[in-house]
């Protein structure tokens, strides 16, 4: 095999490992957020809601973070839990984007909750979105245009050496 083919064979290769790595993740968080569209629908009650903030070092700025808490009954047991998503919720450098989410969930309000049916202590406010299935496709390229480096720099190998043997 030539260097240049083994060359386009490699790199045909990383673009195929790239992508399947890709579509494996993307479609786990597909699969997990289907999974979460057969939770029961509870009602739950805030009991804490708060904007928090945090600083990693003296030259990183602040940022801010959701806190929740909040009451729910599942088959006559009481739980609490304190997970917005199954992601928790996301730090952000903006303090208004958290305050949001806190006026979104006052204290006292009655709100939709998610429980996982498999395990009634596990619950989340906001169901993963499917977005990532919808975008395998753009993944499943690398995996197609890998194999058609390495389908190419296979038959432009293969060809030379049938020209070579009909020459020589």
């Amino acid at each position: 095999m030539r260097a240049g083919s083994f060359y386009l064979v490699l790199v045909g290769l990383s673009l195929c490992v790239a992508g399947v790595v890709f579509v494996a993740l993307m479609w786990r968080s597909f699969d997990r957020a289907s999974d979460q569209r057969a939770w029961a629908e509870v009602q739950s009650t805030i009991i804490e809601s708060r904007v928090d903030q945090r600083q990693i070092g003296s030259e990183v700025e602040v940022e801010y973070g959701f806190f929740v808490a909040y009451g729910y009954s599942y088959e006559g047991v009481a739980f609490t839990s304190e997970r917005y998503s199954l992601r928790g919720s996301p730090w952000s450098s903006s303090m208004e984007r958290s305050q949001r989410r806190v006026d979104q969930f006052p204290v006292g309000s009655v709100v939709t909750c998610f429980v996982d049916p498999v395990d009634p202590a596990f619950s989340v406010l906001k169901l993963d979105s499917k977005a990532p299935g919808y975008s395998l496709w753009f993944p499943a390229i690398f995996i197609i245009g890998g194999l058609g480096m390495i389908v190419g720099a296979i038959r432009g190998d293969l060809m030379l050496k049938r020209s070579q043997v009909t020459k020589g």
